[in-house]
């Protein structure tokens, strides 16, 4: 049987389902959507080993094909942070994905050798600590395993460039003061990317978690209207508030 547009969720490394809690209940509430998220192996401290690349992407690759075997015709994916890459890499791969929201993708971040590492960096930055707390940062760092770092950058060394590749319309959102994937990262890749059906919306003083702050539900109401219209129009390229 027919059904309508699904939305699936993927969350970033050391994250969960909690950072994108609000836009959910928001695309729920405010439009006709049926929205979905799911946590990805090795985030739930029980199972640290299934914390790999090869599991990151077979499950979510198994959570769109269960959309589609469920009668969902076409599908529009929401990626934060590592989430971004693997939304990208399903994007490319699967004709029924007919739109893609990038929250601030992880094509390139912080944690080199130089700086000690991803998760050793996160300790490094003063307003991310701020931001989150130190407690909050300890909490996520400690439940994914000392291997889960190289996974997450080989992720995204291997699927870095599908980007490239992608024809639907895309929406960037970033943040400004975002320390652990810069601003630039988005930007470069707006101005890169082939498709020109494609937006770019720049958070003036927000951080890696884009879905805190008085700005949230400005935030939401725009990916809401680029999920909604039937026509994608571009008003204005980049905006930035």
């Amino acid at each position: 049987m027919f059904k309508h547009k699904a939305i699936l969720v993927i969350h970033g490394f050391a994250g969960g389902v909690y950072d994108e809690e609000y836009l959910i209940n928001y695309l729920e509430y405010k439009r006709n959507f049926d929205v979905f998220s799911f946590t990805l192996p090795g985030h739930d401290v029980k199972n640290k080993k299934y914390a790999t690349e090869d599991r990151w992407i077979k499950k979510s690759e198994k959570q769109l094909k269960m959309l589609l075997d469920h009668g969902y015709k076409e599908i529009y994916l929401i990626g934060h942070s590592m989430g971004g890459v693997i939304a990208t890499y399903l994007t490319k791969k699967y004709p029924q994905v007919k739109r893609l929201v990038l929250v601030a993708p992880a094509f390139t971040s912080l944690g080199t050798k130089e700086q000690g590492g991803l998760l050793s960096a996160l300790f490094k930055i003063p307003d991310l600590i701020k931001a989150y707390s130190y407690q909050e940062l300890l909490t996520r760092v400690n439940k994914l395993p000392l291997t889960s770092e190289k996974e997450f950058l080989n992720l995204v060394d291997h699927h870095k460039k599908d980007i490239y590749d992608i024809k639907v319309p895309i929406m960037f959102i970033h943040g400004s003061a975002d320390q652990v994937v810069p601003v630039k990262s988005s930007i470069d890749l707006y101005g890169k990317i082939k498709t020109e059906k494609k937006k770019l919306i720049v958070v003036d003083g927000y951080y890696h978690d884009i879905f805190k702050g008085r700005k949230v539900e400005r935030i939401c109401k725009e990916i809401k209207t680029f999920l909604s219209v039937s026509k994608f129009r571009i008003k204005n390229g980049r905006i930035d508030f």
